[in-house]
């Protein structure tokens, strides 16, 4: 099969379309007829071993075997396993793919880490949920604990993970505030944020005001401003972004939150999201009653794809940037 794959680390300009074996499914695997890839942050910072600590995961001097690019899938299933009971071929699914995969023609997964595809969803907007959905679901209702009638702030709410935090803290029943830049305002606004500040005129964080839950993505406030905009029994939850450098990279925050948590009144945690089928199930339904939308910023066919990660890396995405494989 083809995929684009790299074999060094490095830019986009390490990615190469290139014939590959394709994986034989186990008994509990499906394998996926790929109609879409959608990229994330995790991605890049993947393929440019950004932290230097995703080197213990993949490979030292370079990976182990040639990585494909490509975090999460939406397409038709094409076989299933001996032992596979939820899926049958001709099925349409969603799941995402631990960072490898997406960008190829076909892909097998474990049957637990997928779920039927969204009836309402294009093959393109199905993509565009996995990682980033499950990570906001994960950040708000699990990590982040809201409950009704609670303040929220979705500070970086204008990227993949960011668009749908703002619509499940809205969806249950928290008071949204939500920072991005300027020309994102209206988005988020209509993404169900009760109050939308625009970072670059007011910064919201250690402002002197203070939230229940604050989900932080990226950005580059320190632990302690961050602990000062929040309440004193609230909770952050802080996502991994899209910045360079450093030991841990992006993650640094909630590391070192969460070696300070035992000792301070506060809950402070590192959202990290497991790909699972019960939580993409709970993200369809939500989409099927109308409470979440996926945002798209753009789609590239698969010709193009070193172009549509450069775009993610640099472009400051509104939204998600999906990958049109088939």
């Amino acid at each position: 099969m083809k995929a684009w794959v790299y074999h060094r680390y490095g830019s986009p300009d390490v990615l190469a379309y290139e014939e590959i074996e394709a994986k034989v499914p186990g008994a509990r695997d499906i394998e996926i007829r790929v109609r879409a890839s959608g990229l994330n942050a995790a991605d890049w910072h993947i393929m440019r071993a950004d932290p230097f600590l995703a080197r213990i995961a993949v490979g030292l001097r370079r990976p182990r075997h040639p990585m494909i690019i490509g975090s999460d899938v939406a397409g038709i299933v094409e076989s299933v396993g001996d032992k596979v009971s939820r899926f049958s071929p001709g099925d349409s699914v969603y799941v995402e793919t631990m960072m490898m995969g997406g960008c190829a023609e076909l892909i097998v997964v474990p049957e637990d880490r997928a779920a039927r595809m969204p009836s309402r969803l294009t093959f393109e907007q199905a993509a565009a949920v996995p990682m980033a959905g499950v990570t906001a679901l994960v950040a708000v209702r699990d990590d982040g604990r809201l409950q009704p009638g609670q303040t929220v702030l979705i500070n970086g709410a204008s990227g993949g993970v960011g668009t749908f935090a703002v619509q499940i803290a809205h969806a249950l029943g928290g008071k949204v505030t939500a920072s991005c830049s300027s020309g994102a305002v209206e988005l988020v606004r209509s993404l169900g944020a009760d109050e939308v500040i625009d970072y670059t005129v007011d910064d919201p964080i250690d402002a002197g005001r203070t939230y229940d839950l604050i989900v932080n993505i990226g950005g580059t406030h320190s632990l302690g401003a961050l602990r000062r905009t929040l309440n004193r029994h609230g909770t952050l939850a802080a996502v991994g972004g899209s910045g360079h450098g450093g030991l841990l990279g992006p993650g640094s925050v909630g590391i070192r939150g969460v070696l300070l948590s035992p000792f301070v009144g506060q809950r402070l945690r590192s959202v990290s999201d497991k790909p699972n089928s019960p939580d993409l199930e709970t993200l369809a339904t939500m989409i099927e009653a109308g409470e979440l939308t996926p945002v798209i910023d753009r789609t590239y066919p698969l010709s193009q794809t070193p172009e549509a990660m450069r775009y993610l890396e640099d472009g400051h995405p509104k939204g998600k940037v999906v990958v049109t494989v088939a």
